[in-house]
C-alpha cells in the first residue's frame, strides 16, 4: 500500500464532499486552542460528526463498528487523494471536524492553520502508540496529529514479466530495459523525488541541497519516456498490471496485494537503497464543531481492535497490541519493526522548490 488508500474518488465519495462541505470558515478562522476531550469518554457520540480522509481510512469495515457503538451519531465522510488536495479544500471553505493529515505534508494544514491541538490525555492508546514521537505530529509542544497508519515504499513487479530477482533498486525505475513499462508515482511530489535520489546514491534523500535536487530534477526529466503513467492512486496501479501495460512500479505490500488479487504475479521487493516510509493519522480541524466525537472516532480508531482491521488490509500498525488480533499472515508486516530500518518520509524544509521541481518533470 502506499499511503491510506490513495484511491480515485468515485461517484459515492464525490456526493459525501457535497453533503458534509457547508460554509464553515476554513483557511485558519476556527481556534487554535487546544480541543477539549470529552467529560464522559465513555459517553457514545452524538450529533453530526464530518471526516475528511484518504479513501481506505473510511471504510466501512473500518467505520461500521464506531457506528454501531454510536447509533445517535451522523458520521459523514469525504475522500481526498493528497493532503494538499484536502488542505486547499478546507481553506476554500470545506468544512470538516476530523481530517487525515500524513506526516511528510503537515504544512499543508499548519500554513493554513487548519489544525487544532489534541490533548494527548483524551487519546487512551496514547502511550502505546509507536509513533506518537515521531517528527510531525507535534508543533512545539502541541499535539496535532494521532498516527494510525503506517507502510513501507518499496518496488512492485510483475514475475510473469520479470524474473524474480531481478529488481532490487529504485534505480530498475530508470533501467531501459523496462522502458514505456514502468509507472511511478505521481499524486504529490516526494516519492519520486526520495526514489530518484536514492538511485542516484544520494543517501540523504528527505535533506536534498539544491545542487543535488537540481541533479534529481533532471534525472527525471530526461527519463520521461522511460514512465508509461504518472499514477495517482492505487486503482491506477492495480489497472495498469491488470491490462499488462507496466511490469514495475513503486509502492507497498497492500498495494501489491490488491495486484495479486486481480490474477497478476505481482511481488514486493524492498530495494538495496532501503524503502522508504510514511505514517499518517487523524487529527481534530480548527473548525471543528463536535470534538468530543473527534476523540470518540480517533480513540476507536487508535484501538487494538480498529488497528487489527488495518493490519489486515495490510497496513502498518501504529498500536503493536493490535498484532495478536490480526490475522497470522497480516501479523508480520502489521508489527512497526517491518520498517524499523526504512528511511521516514518527513517534510524537506524546501518543499515548495521540490513541489515545483516535480512540476517541471511532469510537464514534459
Amino acid at each position: 500500500m502506499t499511503r491510506p488508500g490513495a484511491a480515485a474518488l468515485g461517484p459515492l465519495a464525490a456526493v459525501a464532499i457535497v453533503v458534509i462541505a457547508g460554509c464553515g470558515g476554513g483557511g485558519g478562522e476556527g481556534t487554535a486552542d487546544v480541543a477539549p476531550p470529552p467529560d464522559d469518554p465513555s459517553a457514545p457520540a452524538s450529533g453530526t460528526l464530518s471526516v475528511f480522509a484518504y479513501q481506505d481510512s473510511i471504510t466501512d469495515q473500518l467505520l461500521d463498528p464506531f457506528r454501531q457503538a454510536n447509533p445517535d451519531l451522523d458520521l459523514k465522510t469525504a475522500g481526498f487523494g493528497s493532503n494538499d488536495e484536502g488542505a486547499a479544500k478546507m481553506a476554500g471553505g470545506f468544512r470538516a471536524d476530523v481530517v487525515e493529515a500524513c506526516l511528510d505534508e503537515m504544512s499543508a494544514f499548519t500554513d493554513r492553520g487548519l489544525l487544532r491541538p489534541i490533548d494527548p490525555d483524551g487519546i487512551e492508546d496514547w502511550d502505546d502508540l509507536v509513533f506518537r514521537d515521531a517528527d510531525g505530529v507535534r508543533d512545539g509542544s502541541d499535539v496535532l496529529v494521532v498516527p494510525l497508519s503506517a507502510g513501507p515504499q518499496g518496488l512492485i513487479y510483475d514475475a510473469g514479466e520479470i524474473p524474480p530477482g531481478e529488481i532490487d533498486s529504485f534505480a530498475d525505475l530508470f533501467d531501459p530495459a523496462y522502458a514505456d513499462r514502468v509507472a511511478i508515482e505521481g499524486d504529490y511530489a516526494l516519492p519520486a523525488i526520495a526514489e530518484t535520489a536514492l538511485s542516484l546514491g544520494i543517501e540523504d534523500p528527505m535533506n536534498l541541497t539544491p545542487d543535488q535536487l537540481d541533479e534529481v530534477t533532471q534525472k527525471l526529466i530526461d527519463s520521461r519516456d522511460q514512465f508509461r503513467s504518472i499514477w495517482r492512486s492505487d486503482a491506477d496501479v492495480v489497472n495498469l498490471f491488470r491490462s499488462g501495460e507496466i511490469a514495475l512500479a513503486d509502492g507497498g505490500p497492500g498495494l501489491t496485494e490488491r495486484i495479486r488479487d486481480t490474477g497478476v504475479d505481482a511481488r514486493w521487493v524492498a530495494p538495496e537503497e532501503r524503502p522508504l516510509s510514511w505514517v499518517c493519522g487523524f487529527a481534530i480541524t480548527a473548525d471543528a464543531e463536535n470534538t468530543d466525537a473527534a476523540y470518540k472516532l480517533i480513540n476507536w480508531l487508535a484501538s487494538p481492535q480498529a488497528q487489527a482491521i488495518r493490519a489486515d488490509d495490510g497496513y502498518v500498525v501504529t498500536n503493536p497490541k493490535a498484532i495478536p488480533l490480526a490475522d497470522p499472515a497480516a501479523r508480520k508486516t502489521a508489527d512497526p519493526k517491518s520498517i524499523a530500518n526504512a528511511i521516514p518520509e518527513t517534510e524537506p524544509p524546501d518543499y515548495q522548490e521540490w513541489v515545483r521541481a516535480f512540476r517541471e518533470f511532469q510537464a514534459q
